[in-house]
């Protein structure tokens, strides 16, 4: 639990794969405590483990502005962080990635969870999780593949 100290929101996206790819528990190994919001609750449809809290930005209206440019999740997401200091945000979808830039938040998708994993000795290689992720329908690039590789110190 390398980064306890920090804040940590997810969005469903990562919620979702790692879950498919029974390897939930790495939020937890990794981070400690993790942050979602109810939208992403409602749309992860599963039972939150208990090391997730759950919280709502303050400003919905600045969430409902985020909202005509990208999904709710992302939105609730991404205006709860803008509450929080010392946060990363874990997003995987471009468009709210970019949004998230802009407006200052540290940022890290699924892949840099597990490529985060390895590299804090939580699992020994970023290859069988990427495996297994090729076989769901999140899509990853060879390029972005060959990246994670290299980020993770792993030839392909």
């Amino acid at each position: 639990m390398s980064e306890m100290h920090k804040i940590v929101i997810t969005d469903a996206s990562c919620f979702i794969l790692l879950d498919k790819i029974g390897e939930l528990e790495l939020l937890h190994k990794l981070y400690g405590t993790v942050i979602t919001t109810p939208v992403i609750a409602n749309e992860y449809g599963n039972v939150i483990p208990d090391w997730f809290i759950i919280e709502s930005a303050k400003n919905s209206s600045f969430q409902e502005l985020l909202e005509l440019q990208i999904d709710a999740g992302e939105s609730s997401a991404i205006a709860l962080a803008i509450e929080k200091t010392e946060c990363t945000i874990i997003l995987d979808d471009l468009k709210a990635r970019k949004i998230a830039k802009k407006l200052g938040l540290k940022i890290t998708g699924t892949l840099g969870v597990i490529i985060k994993s390895k590299l804090n000795g939580i699992i020994p290689s970023i290859k069988p999780l990427i495996a297994k992720i090729k076989l769901t329908d999140f899509r990853i690039s060879e390029e972005l593949e060959k990246i994670a590789l290299n980020e993770a110190e792993e030839e392909k």
